[in-house]
């Protein structure tokens, strides 16, 4: 039976009792459940989605340039707070601990990238701009020790937990801890759609205001592209957008994200799940849709206090059905990029897609670690030899798909400059200073190894066994 209103009664005295939540957590989870439950789901008309216009989706080309001028660089920059979220778990990569700790390139992490890059800009400008971690309560204890290393760095390091709400048994609709689920698996982090209620309860954006701070950068802790840029960071000051989203043109391999939409005279972000079945085809065309979210977002402050002050971000509602331990359980979930629409003046600026490189799996970390990039004060900037401008795609098998097992299965990373595509299925091994060129397939069979040489140059070759080398 599917729940209703009438539930939540019940579900609302069973979370009276979980003494491990905040009030501001309860009357989250209360408020979230209730809008569920109401079936307050905004219904797009699918014949008022109109492509937005230039000056809602700005080009990154046409904003205007920052001057070289140190002072009005360092103004800038004393107006910002970068915040990266670090909710998530290195799991799936074979990694314990928060995704951001994984070693990406020359033995930095994520996270030692995001200081260098961090303490770079308060060395060069006189600034002092801090960075703040959400993390999950997946994240909390190990992101505390982590930071304790850059205690000497050059930037001031805050951090927040995202709330920690009850899973719900889908079935008689009560929260999982009520029922005696008492570890971890009883609770998830409800989305980055929280990071601005979170932000706001955590006493952080009122200190931040305090300081004259006016905006925040927030991005995902692996995308390794999502750095300072002074040109949006003045367009937005210049023209008191309160929120902005970085957008860069679709690929085949991002047919499933979410585009920004003009809609009733509002910019809104449109994702896969809000579409109805017999369009989905067409949102995943790269004709009609043509960019999408990077979730690279930048926001006021005073912006956000105003909207949480006024319980008014009420963000689409994302129902993520699991089972855990054999148990069906409902989590409900927001995203901060949905949150455009409540925000005034707000826009997106379509990016180089430079701006978007994501970790996701090993076979993103095999294109980091290539000479296809190269890091330089703690960015990751992609080689000019290259003429291609989209990265090769890389397809490895689930014998890679572990960073120990992908590492241990390299002696060194190819040389991947003059590279179309890889396909890796079977157990292969790469020896040191293999160059990869054009279109490249090496397929172990069931049974049997391959072992590519040292030095070998491989280029638009299919290799099924040994007698192919």
């Amino acid at each position: 039976m599917a729940a209703t209103t009438e539930n939540l009664p019940q579900l609302k005295s069973a979370v009276d009792g979980l003494t491990e939540m905040s009030e501001n957590e309860r009357s989250g989870f209360i408020n979230l459940v209730s809008r569920y439950l109401s079936g307050e789901a905004q219904h797009i008309e699918w014949s008022k989605i109109q492509t937005p216009t230039d000056e809602i989706v700005v080009p990154y080309e046409k904003m205007a340039p920052v001057s070289e001028d140190v002072s009005e660089t360092k103004n800038l920059l004393d107006k910002l707070v970068v915040l990266k979220l670090n909710g998530g778990l290195g799991t799936t990569m074979g990694c314990t601990g928060p995704k951001s700790v994984i070693e990406v390139r020359d033995g930095l992490t994520f996270l030692d990238l995001i200081v260098i890059q961090i303490e770079n800009l308060n060395n060069k400008y006189g600034c002092k701009v801090p960075l703040v971690l959400m993390n999950s309560f997946n994240t909390h204890d190990d992101t505390q020790k982590i930071v304790e290393k850059y205690t000497n760095s050059n930037v001031d390091i805050h951090t927040f937990n995202q709330s920690k709400y009850p899973r719900v048994v889908a079935d008689e609709f009560v929260p999982w801890p009520s029922k005696g689920k008492t570890d971890k698996d009883g609770w998830y982090p409800p989305g980055h759609g929280d990071v601005f209620p979170s932000l706001m309860n955590s006493g952080k954006l009122d200190a931040f205001l305090s300081q004259g701070k006016e905006y925040v950068f927030v991005a995902n802790s692996d995308n390794l592209g999502a750095i300072v840029d002074l040109k949006i960071l003045k367009h937005l000051i210049q023209n008191k957008n309160e929120y902005c989203m970085e957008v860069t043109p679709k690929t085949l391999a991002d047919v499933k994200g979410g585009t920004l939409i003009s809609y009733e005279g509002k910019v809104q972000l449109l994702e896969i799940a809000q579409v109805p079945d017999e369009h989905v085809n067409e949102f995943k065309s790269i004709e009609k849709f043509k960019i999408f979210n990077t979730n690279n977002l930048w926001v006021n402050l005073k912006a956000i206090k105003k909207l949480v002050e006024a319980d008014a971000l009420k963000m689409e509602i994302i129902p993520n059905p699991k089972e855990v331990d054999g148990v069906k359980v409902l989590q409900l979930e927001t995203a901060a990029g949905a949150a455009i629409r409540f925000f005034d003046n707000a826009i997106g600026v379509n990016v180089p897609r430079s701006r978007f490189l994501p970790v996701k799996a090993t076979s993103d970390l095999l294109l980091v670690q290539s000479d296809l990039y190269t890091l330089v004060d703690g960015f990751v900037i992609r080689n000019s030899a290259r003429t291609n401008p989209s990265n090769p795609t890389i397809e490895l098998g689930p014998e890679f798909k572990k960073v120990a097992n992908f590492l241990s299965r390299f002696k060194s990373i190819p040389s991947i400059v003059e590279l179309d595509s890889l396909k890796v299925s079977g157990d292969v091994y790469f020896g040191s200073s293999v160059v990869l060129k054009g279109k490249v397939t090496v397929t172990a069979k069931s049974g049997t190894k391959i072992e590519i040489p040292d030095g070998a140059v491989i280029e638009n070759k299919d290799i099924n066994g040994p007698e192919d080398l």
